[in-house]
């Protein structure tokens, strides 16, 4: 029988052939996702032992919406992967929202579904048919934050979309505000379209000191900005309202290119709004990834039109578990989902019992 790392590889090739056609059917789709969920009972034994106590077998799930969803902390108390973690190649690490947390991992062993993932998705739904653009990058480097997935995300965006000029402007001494200010400046003077991504926390220290100085800018048509991960407590909660008129009032880009980015670390691919001309917005995947709106209390799928938490499954994710349930709340439309935020009362509560139902499965 080949070896987890062989079979890593096979399936990865197949992966990133999936990613790279147009679109794909559901069938197709749902038989990827059966045996991707068939390699990780195997291989992945933390994971066997929760879809046994669950009932759910290879044998016994007949569609991707029957994969057991991990909870998304379970990342922090086992190593969830099937190829041995010293030959991975990569392990993102989430950020953590206090002092001292347990911080939770996920193992890539290449970071080529990853990186495949990531470029086709960003190419559609960011860059819109732009082969490359000036970009700031408001986020450490990868180098300065070698286990953030966003560092990762971001330098991947900046080195296949991003002109030669692009760079950072935030480092290890904080907002590079001025040298900032001079690209903006220049995007201004020359018409061309500038791309501004990073954390939306850092936009909200940029709004800030923007403010302070009375600084404004009007950048060229098309320009855009791109935001992600919320405020996790590293600068002032602003109104997701307010945070998009801002925005669009300091830097004259159109709310509709103002998008928001939707990701985890424990996910390998990400979900864009089509900007945020009123919020909340809709939120896209793309077709090698599927939502599911759960009540956390039974597992069970909620009614059409109703809220519940967010459980993905993400073939990318070949060498974790396809399908995490997250702690966020969200209610489906036709084409994706709204989110309104993290869960709180019996949600919360449902979503501590599937952790520790997760917990007591895979320590046997």
């Amino acid at each position: 029988m080949a070896n987890g790392s062989t079979t890593s590889e096979v399936i990865a090739r197949e992966l990133l052939a999936f990613i790279a056609r147009p679109a794909v059917s559901d069938e197709e789709f749902n038989d990827l996702a059966q045996r991707i969920f068939a390699r990780q009972f195997s291989l992945n034994l933390p994971y066997q032992r929760f879809c046994q106590l669950r009932g759910k077998t290879p044998r016994l799930v007949k569609s991707w919406r029957d994969i057991p969803a991990v909870p998304i902390d379970a990342f922090k108390e086992f190593t969830l992967s099937c190829v041995p973690a010293d030959e991975c190649e990569r392990v993102f690490m989430t950020s953590g929202t206090t002092r001292g947390e347990v911080k939770g991992r996920h193992h890539h062993p290449s970071l080529a579904v990853y990186d495949a993932s990531m470029l086709r998705h960003f190419s559609e739904h960011v860059m819109q048919g732009d082969a490359c653009l000036p970009m700031g990058i408001l986020f450490p480097t990868e180098t300065l934050m070698q286990n953030s997935s966003l560092a990762h995300y971001l330098g991947l965006a900046m080195q296949h979309f991003g002109t030669a000029d692009s760079t950072y402007y935030l480092d290890q001494n904080g907002l590079r505000t001025d040298a900032l200010c001079e690209a903006l400046h220049k995007a201004e003077q020359s018409g061309q379209a500038f791309a501004l991504l990073g954390a939306s926390y850092s936009f909200v220290h940029l709004l800030d000191e923007l403010q302070s100085r009375g600084q404004s800018f009007a950048l060229p048509k098309s320009s855009r900005i791109l935001d992600t991960g919320g405020f996790k407590g590293q600068s002032r909660d602003i109104p997701m309202e307010d945070f998009y008129a801002q925005l669009s009032a300091t830097f004259g880009v159109d709310r509709r290119q103002c998008i928001n980015m939707y990701g985890m670390t424990e996910l390998s691919t990400q979900f864009y709004d089509a900007g945020n001309r009123s919020v909340p917005s809709i939120k896209h995947g793309p077709h090698w990834m599927r939502s599911r709106l759960l009540d956390p209390m039974t597992g069970q799928e909620v009614a059409s039109g109703e809220r519940g938490i967010l459980a993905h499954t993400d073939l990318a994710n070949f060498n974790s578990v396809t399908t995490i349930l997250t702690e966020d709340v969200g209610v489906a439309t036709e084409d994706g989902f709204v989110l309104l935020g993290r869960a709180q009362g019996a949600e919360a509560k449902g979503c501590s019992l599937a952790v520790e139902d997760f917990l007591k499965a895979a320590r046997g």
